[in-house]
């Protein structure tokens, strides 16, 4: 692909009881649109398996709906609470099987990776981020929930190292 190929890109903030999402259309040479971005929330009461195929059943229809080409990812990174990761990780396994169900193209990033790309700063503070993701995509205001906000951030990050990841 070219430079002015374009390229829809699902980014997503993986979580149990949050999933946030952002969808960015953007090419090698132009600067990145909202397509459109939000959450996807499963009740606490409901047992891991109910809110996963929630998750699942969410997240096949926002592709079936916005036809993205890539999906990026956070990877997990250190959590004190080991009942969080694990959480986390299965949310992340859903995330990961519809990549492949649907033959997209999958990049993961780390927190680091993602505040680096958005501030400049690998340790910025989130509302420095989510201020930064309103300003890049010329917003205004700053996307709510917060989750919302993680997952255009994790899409901004995908389009910013695009050209070496498709090694264009």
């Amino acid at each position: 692909m070219d430079n002015n190929s374009p390229y829809r890109i699902l980014g997503i903030d993986p979580g149990t009881a949050t999933t946030g999402f952002g969808i960015i259309d953007t090419s090698l040479s132009r600067v990145s649109n909202v397509v459109d971005y939000g959450v996807i929330t499963t009740e606490s009461h409901l047992s891991d398996s109910k809110r996963l195929a929630i998750i699942d059943e969410s997240l096949k229809e926002i592709i079936a709906t916005h036809k993205p080409n890539i999906i990026a990812v956070e990877k997990l990174f250190f959590f004190r609470n080991t009942t969080t990761i694990i959480t986390v990780a299965q949310s992340r396994g859903v995330i990961l099987l519809n990549a492949e169900l649907h033959n997209l193209q999958l990049f993961e990033f780390t927190p680091l990776q993602i505040k680096q790309a958005i501030t400049g700063y690998g340790k910025a503070p989130k509302a420095q981020m989510q201020q930064m993701v309103a300003t890049i995509l010329g917003l205004k205001s700053i996307p709510k929930p917060d989750d919302a906000a993680d997952g255009l951030a994790v899409a901004l990050c995908c389009q910013s190292s695009l050209g070496y990841l498709l090694k264009v």
